[in-house]
């Protein structure tokens, strides 16, 4: 029974990741949303490394719906560079994308599951940086609907994992607590800035 519900959850978990990340891939193509590239590069990295660690973790189908998530990441970032959807580069933006790169390794060296989850867990949340910085600028150039659904998948990966520890909780909780203050700085900046 235990096992049904946590499937369950997983599958609600991969769904949710394809229903918020196919508007979200249209929106681009559509030149609609405007993703900053190196946050998605950042993302699809860490995420794919995280998939593999909550797996070595014992994370189980948890960990499912990131591994998933990792790929299409990927794909955004390509997609991203390709459509120049947001390609201004500050010198901030080259300090998270270089912080994110250098600690990279880290996991290589420690061989441990849980600190590898912490280092890309900041990893991850230093790549949301650019975005803030031009989602702060630019507040109408991002799809909030995307970073809602994104916190309800982590929500349901949450709920889905086979084993509980900080190494297979931390990720997505992290992740889903910065999507929550990326919508309210979003929102707020919205009604701030007229388009």
């Amino acid at each position: 029974m235990a096992f049904t519900l946590k499937l369950f959850f997983s599958g609600v978990a991969i769904i949710l990741t394809f229903v918020a990340f196919v508007p979200y891939i249209r929106a681009i193509l559509a030149g609609v949303t405007k993703p900053h590239v190196f946050s998605w590069v950042i993302w699809g990295t860490t995420t794919m490394i995280v998939f593999f660690a909550q797996l070595d973790a014992k994370g189980g189908i948890g960990a499912w719906p990131i591994g998933i998530s990792g790929a299409i990441t990927m794909v955004i970032a390509i997609l991203a560079f390709v459509h120049r959807s947001d390609i201004s580069i500050t010198p901030t933006d080259w300090l998270f994308f270089g912080a994110a790169l250098a600690s990279l390794p880290f996991w290589y060296f420690t061989s441990d599951p849980l600190w590898a989850v912490v280092v890309l867990t900041t990893v991850d949340l230093l790549g949301f940086g650019p975005t803030v910085r031009k989602a702060y600028d630019f507040p109408h150039d991002e799809n909030l609907p995307f970073f809602v659904l994104f916190m309800a998948r982590n929500a349901c990966a949450l709920l889905a994992l086979e084993h509980y520890s900080l190494a297979t909780v931390l990720f997505p909780l992290a992740v889903g607590a910065a999507c929550l203050c990326l919508l309210i700085m979003v929102s707020y900046r919205r009604r701030v800035v007229c388009v």
